[in-house]
């Protein structure tokens, strides 16, 4: 006979069972198959109707269950899509439905969703087990046989363009450049190509078949898919290529002079190369893409140091020991300069020998600034961009720089494997990535970048098990920042955020299966590793100027005095305020557009003792120990020569 409960331990038990259904509905609530974050527009039964009926492009859609094992297993594949063709925006775009959502009941009813998932071009089903290359080819066909009544606004022509249009161009000069794909009749590169290209300007694609053999002949084409480039200038050429796929033929157009990525109307007037914003001419740098420049990395530690720190006055705890770690990581692998491996060691020594729980940031400043004069010290006091100077001061710059220096981090950890052998971080993998994380989280200045970092580092970083593992994922993770900005205000139209190294960089990087652009990550790294090592940075550009050794500047005497209640610290950590030079300035910044020249400081010269690099401060601690030796010596000499006495003066017994 079965147990029935009584009425009180029914209720309770189904107050339990409905708890723990809403617990389990909520998990599933967050458990989303498609996020924000991934390239597709989530759509709901309050923005459906009127995001799509209301928009001037096509449209494919996904209705799919969350509960769904088909659907769980096909997300991927979608996302892939969705990223593949992000750039034919303004031709089709991109949506998902969740039908297992209960808002959504209606909508997926009214559409007559029965299965899942169910694809929709614009309402009209196509069935759901299809390839990647053959959804897109779909894509493709669907624009192109589009009637003039609803051809999508924003989709280009896909036809063939006629052969007499084509040699019109001949010695034609223009204002942009023409790529004119020739392939064959069954081809799909040249339509992939030229939605590839929407969102771009300076260029326009055509496309013509290889049955034109008038046009191949005029042209010079032996072999198809090629692309035939007409310069502005009017001159005209084949362009080469290494492999002749569509990611291949889209990267290099994308990377010619003069086009890039339409800007928003809020993002139009924007200042040319070489205009600081404030109407005042920046010299611009010539430089290779294919360089990691020193200056770069120099700049980047210079404004790290002295103004994004600045904004810390005291560390302590947590940030503190972050600090630490970033300088212990920094000093031990950064491939700089002698006089600035120099600074960072000694900064990590007086960090590491300071038994203190609370840091000033100025003492920090002082010995940075090299304020004691130590000889062979010296970090470059001017923001000197070079592979990572921007159209304007607002874009690029600083975060560049941060991103170049930790993949040279990376690189050098997995180089010298026993370069950080006796600082807590020898055999782990996560040494560079784990400090990278930290300092972001604590000290960068963008805290919705930090963000975003922390949510990339939460999701993977500890399946990284090796210090290659560790190149590769800071390389996989920046492409997905520079995916997820492509396009945004924070882009620069002279340096586009592509998916990086580019083909003309690294050609063997790249290949395609089954039509769908892949990384061989065993060339990547081995490019990474090339491309961020010791010998591919260039010091041209670098400041060779460094303060000349000389007679110290007189210093005020300080007295020693112990740490009050009152007091953070031991005053003595850093220089009274009668000390610090009246010339030391710090330039004010407002925000991330505006010129950051950094911290100008006027040179004093030091001195050298015996070769040893010893300061004016030295010196005078080792006078001030000198004299409290003495004091201490005399003071032991009186006191036992009056014991001495005193025990002679009790003891005395005279003879009779």
């Amino acid at each position: 006979m079965a147990f029935l409960p009584s009425p009180p331990m029914a209720v309770a038990f189904r107050l339990k069972i409905g708890i723990l259904l809403g617990l389990l509905f909520r998990q599933a609530q967050s458990a989303r198959l498609y996020t924000e974050e991934d390239p597709v527009v989530i759509l709901s039964s309050d923005s459906l109707k009127q995001t799509v009926f209301n928009s001037s492009s096509a449209w494919l859609l996904q209705f799919y269950s969350s509960w769904c094992g088909h659907c769980i297993q096909y997300s991927p594949t979608w996302k892939a899509l969705a990223g593949d063709v992000k750039d034919w925006a303004q031709a089709i775009r991109i949506g998902v439905l969740d039908c297992a959502h209960e808002k959504n009941f209606d909508i997926c009813k009214e559409f007559g969703i029965h299965f899942y998932p169910t694809f929709r071009v614009c309402f009209d089903s196509f069935r759901a087990d299809r390839e990647l290359q053959t959804v897109r080819q779909l894509m493709v066909n669907f624009l192109q046989n589009h009637t003039k009544q609803d051809w999508p606004v924003g989709c280009p022509p896909l036809d063939p363009a006629r052969s007499e249009d084509i040699l019109s161009l001949m010695g034609k000069k223009t204002e942009f450049y023409t790529a004119v794909i020739v392939e064959d009749k069954d081809s799909y590169i040249g339509r992939e190509v030229i939605l590839d290209l929407l969102p771009y300007e300076g260029l326009a694609v055509k496309r013509t078949l290889s049955s034109d053999k008038l046009l191949m002949e005029e042209l010079g084409i032996t072999s198809v898919p090629s692309v035939y480039l007409f310069h502005p200038n009017g001159t005209h050429t084949i362009m080469n290529v290494q492999k002749r796929l569509r990611f291949f033929f889209s990267s290099f157009l994308k990377l010619l002079p003069g086009v890039h990525r339409k800007q928003s109307t809020s993002s139009l007037q924007r200042p040319q190369p070489g205009n600081n914003g404030q109407g005042t001419q920046v010299e611009w740098k010539v430089f290779e893409k294919s360089k990691v420049y020193m200056a770069d990395l120099e700049s980047g530690l210079h404004y790290l140091l002295r103004v994004e720190l600045a904004t810390h006055k005291t560390l302590e705890g947590e940030e503190l020991k972050t600090f630490k770690d970033f300088v212990t990581v920094v000093a031990k692998l950064f491939p700089g300069r002698q006089s600035v491996v120099k600074l960072l060691e000694t900064l990590l020594e007086w960090l590491v020998s300071l038994p203190l729980e609370k840091i000033p940031y100025d003492a920090i400043l002082d010995l940075v600034n090299n304020k004691m004069r130590i000889s062979g010290l010296y970090l470059g006091e001017q923001v000197q961009w070079v592979g990572c100077q921007g159209s304007s001061v607002a874009l690029r710059g600083y975060p560049c720089s941060l991103w170049t220096l930790f993949h040279v981090l990376t690189v050098q950890a997995a180089n010298r494997p026993d370069a950080l052998a006796n600082t807590g971080f020898e055999d782990d993998p996560l040494a560079v990535l784990q400090t990278m994380r930290r300092y972001i989280g604590t000290f960068f200045g963008c805290q919705e970048c930090g963000k975003h970092f922390e949510e990339m580092a939460q999701e993977s970083v500890n399946q990284v098990k090796t210090v290659d593992e560790a190149v590769l994922w800071l390389w996989r993770k920046h492409n997905q920042v520079n995916a997820r900005l492509a396009g945004s205000m924070s882009e620069d139209p002279m340096f586009p955020k592509t998916q990086w190294p580019t083909p003309d960089l690294c050609p063997t990087c790249h290949e395609e299966q089954e039509g769908l652009h892949v990384w061989n990550e065993q060339m990547v790294l081995a490019f990474l590793k090339q491309h961020y090592g010791a010998s591919n940075i260039s010091l041209k550009y670098s400041s060779n100027s460094q303060p000349e050794p000389g007679p110290p500047a007189p210093d005020k005497p300080k007295a020693i005095t112990k740490p009050n209640s009152n007091s953070h610290l031991n005053q003595n950590l850093k220089p009274s305020p009668d000390s610090v030079p009246k010339h030391q300035k710090r330039t004010e910044i407002s925000g991330a557009g505006e010129k950051l020249t950094g911290v100008q400081i006027e040179a004093r010269p030091g001195m050298t003792f015996l070769g040893l690099g010893f300061s004016s401060l030295d010196m005078s601690l080792c006078v001030l120990l000198y004299t409290l030796s003495c004091v201490f010596l005399m003071f032991m000499f009186f006191f036992f020569r009056f014991r001495s006495k005193r025990w002679k003066a009790r003891n005395y017994r005279p003879y009779v």
